[in-house]
């Protein structure tokens, strides 16, 4: 990544702080945090490099049931990593492989939310995508419910709901296609969009948005009485790398998920998914740089500060 960039995206981080975090939190009372966290996903990331996207989801899924304080990494019965949407997430083991590093090193002092945060930026770097200024300082959230889940975007969700639920967090629409488009890396089981490949219309079968000659590959990875926990990636050709080839596949018919591929068919968020693809006569944007502010944007989300909230001895439990 380019100084400059690195420059305008820490510029962004400054400008979008709020409730009380900030970029540095850490810097007098844990120096080495940062460091920590990215060498606990450095290493995890050179065994299993799907772990990356498993951060990035993770984060997301995270700062929209209770804000960004660390909800879903608690463990129990009926907690958030319990809900439908959470339960087939990945990466949790970095985190609690860096609270140990960080508790040796500082003890009670980053939390749980932040190491997170944290740890989400640095998996998008491996995977070839921008860096930016994270603004820390979050504290852990006491409260981890499953029932709480029921607003995290759905997978079948039409464009006017996705706007609905970014809304309800602060967010706009071009945070919604930016953040949708963290899909540029990572998979999706078979069970959340075998249903678009067989008995969707009395036509052809399928849906009708598949672009007809990429069907026979999706039928092929996800058979109609298959498993159903095959992973296919969300970024057809370009699953490991951070690249605005997403936005290509949804032109081109090639979105895996119904409500990934349905941002392409509206039109208002179409000029977004154009604009990220330079479609000449429209104000181009640049994903990189435009996904750095929204993540920190997203990141801030009701969080935790101050003397709310706690800094978890481990984070898979309440102190």
């Amino acid at each position: 990544m380019s100084i400059a960039l690195f420059f305008l995206l820490a510029v962004a981080a400054t400008v979008a702080l709020g409730q009380g975090t900030r970029v540095g939190f850490y810097s007098r009372s844990c120096p080495r945090a940062e460091s920590i966290v990215q060498s606990a996903v450095n290493t995890r990331f050179n065994s299993n490099p799907t772990v990356a996207a498993g951060l990035l989801r993770m984060h997301f899924h995270d700062c929209f049931v209770q804000g960004c304080d660390g909800s879903i990494l608690i463990n129990g019965d009926d907690a958030e990593k319990m809900a439908g949407p959470n339960r087939l997430l990945r990466g949790y083991e970095v985190i609690d492989d860096a609270k140990t590093q960080l508790e040796a090193a500082c003890p009670g002092v980053v939390s749980c939310a932040d190491i997170l945060a944290l740890a989400a930026r640095d998996a998008v770097v491996l995977t070839g995508g921008p860096g930016w200024a994270v603004p820390t300082g979050r504290r852990d959230g006491r409260v981890s419910l499953a029932s709480d889940a029921s607003n995290l975007p759905g997978f079948n969700d039409s464009v006017k709901v996705q706007k609905q639920k970014f809304a309800a967090k602060g967010l706009n629409t071009q945070d919604l296609v930016t953040l949708v488009g963290g899909h540029t890396i990572g998979t999706s089981a078979c069970q959340f969009f075998r249903y678009r490949l067989y008995n969707f219309n009395s036509t052809t079968g399928a849906d009708p948005s598949i672009d007809y000659t990429f069907l026979p590959q999706l039928r092929s990875l996800c058979p109609e009485n298959g498993d159903t926990s095959t992973r296919v990636g969300l970024d057809n050709g370009s699953e490991n790398q951070f690249d605005n080839c997403f936005f290509a596949n949804l032109r081109n018919g090639r979105g895996i998920l119904e409500s990934d591929q349905k941002l392409w068919t509206d039109g208002s968020t179409k000029t977004f998914v154009q604009r990220f693809l330079g479609i000449r006569g429209l104000l181009g944007l640049t994903f990189s740089a435009e996904f750095g502010k929204s993540m920190v944007k997203m990141s801030n989300i009701e969080v935790k500060t101050g003397t709310n909230g706690e800094i978890r001895k481990v984070c898979s439990a309440i102190n």
